[in-house]
């Protein structure tokens, strides 16, 4: 954690030096790839000794198949390859390191390489093994239309913006921010009006950085005051179970599902300012004409505590993750598109028993939230009252719903979920079947 907090820290400076000194228009793009990439390698290296192997051992054989692979298939050998490969790293730390060896965390900077590789290779397809009118019009406009260079390859998968806390990004938004066109293009695809100036501004991520740093310092200090004092494990010990009436355990499973988010809120935000800090992350401009900084951002946190629908909260936690759930599973899949995206999250994650309690409950979860949303939501829209009423009770039931739904992805072994899913009388698997079981189930739209 120490590694991690200061390689971090390092990497914010260094992405401030990178933006000013190495700039496009200081530094030609052979010269920026590089000095990304091997401040990459070092901070693996720093953080992860020799287990660090394992990342470049992931990116030169999925740089072999990218290049000796057939079209048509490369996107499937890229994903067999790295999730099998990032899933035997999964089983090892748990049966080899017995889940406690803080250099094996490892895992970590091997999923969002594993999230980039699989991205680049379905883009690639799309660019190259597809007609256009085949696509999407977001795979349209990430398509890649050539295979990338040794030296932009590795820097997209190992620069020190993402190396260790990521978040994965577009191949074509990563090589437009190296070369230089990253914001004039961001604004362009906006249909930016110029408003005054003579030619496309060039904002500064200065704000953002700062705004985004004062997150990171209000999610550490609620980290170490409220995460070490409301633990996950108090919700299962015998004598709370035993003293606690079912609402109050209730209340107090929303408390210290809260005290573990900090932690996140952190690691994603600070990641999200360094990026920033290079110069990294414009996704163009606000209706009020504001320049945005959020195309890398892996969470919204006022829409996360305020949603009202289990989708809605999904969409603004782990945003990137969700995206690349969507780009290589969910838009690809050819029939059971949501249960599929669950399962490949739950084995992204790792092998832990709770993860897999928790992604196959969300299934049924949002199946049946669904069904709610779309046979009962309009009969509320008829004035402002009920429709407050209808926001204040689905914001109850979305917290507790995603709080009875993480909890196993926190406690991670099966004798503890199923002692917690016990003392909550499995209440929300029961509520669900019943709402799939009594409300109709209307056609949805193949959209995440």
């Amino acid at each position: 954690q120490i590694n991690f907090v200061a390689c971090q820290l390092f990497a914010l400076l260094a992405a401030f030096w990178f933006r000013i000194y190495l700039g496009p228009s200081h530094a030609s793009s052979a010269v920026r790839h590089a000095f990304a990439t091997l401040f990459g390698i070092y901070f693996a290296v720093f953080c992860f000794g020799w287990y660090s192997i394992h990342l470049f051992v992931l990116v030169v054989m999925n740089y072999g198949i990218m290049n000796m692979a057939s079209i048509p298939n490369i996107h499937r050998y890229s994903f067999v390859v790295a999730m099998g490969y990032l899933t035997l790293c999964h089983i090892s730390r748990i049966y080899i390191f017995h889940y406690g060896i803080l250099t094996t965390d490892f895992s970590g900077p091997l999923m969002i390489i594993t999230q980039k590789i699989t991205t680049l290779a379905c883009q690639l397809h799309d660019g190259i093994g597809r007609q256009a009118e085949e696509l999407t019009a977001e795979q349209n406009r990430l398509a890649v239309k050539t295979r990338p260079s040794l030296l932009e390859y590795l820097s997209y998968l190992l620069n020190f913006m993402s190396i260790i806390a990521g978040p994965c990004s577009n191949y074509k938004d990563y090589i437009a921010f190296i070369e230089g066109r990253h914001v004039h293009m961001k604004l362009l695809e906006v249909n930016w009006k110029q408003k005054g100036y003579d030619r496309l501004p060039d904002p500064s991520p200065t704000g953002a950085v700062m705004y985004k740093l004062c997150i990171t310092l209000v999610s550490l200090i609620l980290f170490l005051t409220l995460t070490k004092n409301f633990p996950m494990a108090y919700i299962i010990d015998n004598e709370f179970l035993d003293k606690t009436p079912f609402l109050s355990r209730l209340g107090y499973l929303y408390v210290v599902t809260q005290a573990a988010k900090p932690k996140y809120y952190f690691a994603w935000t600070l990641a999200d300012a360094v990026n920033n800090a290079a110069g990294y992350g414009f996704s163009g401009v606000d209706e009020r004409g504001t320049f945005r900084w959020d195309l890398l951002s892996n969470l919204n946190i006022w829409n996360i505590e305020t949603a009202t629908s289990f989708k809605m909260y999904i969409e603004n936690w782990n945003i990137q993750t969700a995206a690349w759930l969507k780009r290589v599973c969910y838009d690809r899949a050819p029939w059971y598109p949501t249960a599929l995206t669950f399962i490949l999250s739950a084995l992204w994650h790792g092998i832990y028993p709770g993860y897999y309690f928790t992604f196959l409950t969300g299934i049924l979860i949002t199946l049946a939230a669904r069904a709610i949303r779309n046979n009962c939501r309009h009969y509320f829209l008829s004035s402002v009252p009920l429709k407050i009423a209808y926001d204040v009770v689905t914001w109850v039931v979305t917290q507790l719903a995603v709080c009875y739904t993480v909890a196993p992805f926190v406690m991670l072994a099966v004798e503890p979920t199923i002692k917690f899913y016990k003392s909550m009388y499995f209440h929300m698997h029961v509520l669900s079947i019943l709402v799939l079981l009594v409300l109709p189930i209307r056609p949805q739209a193949h959209s995440i």
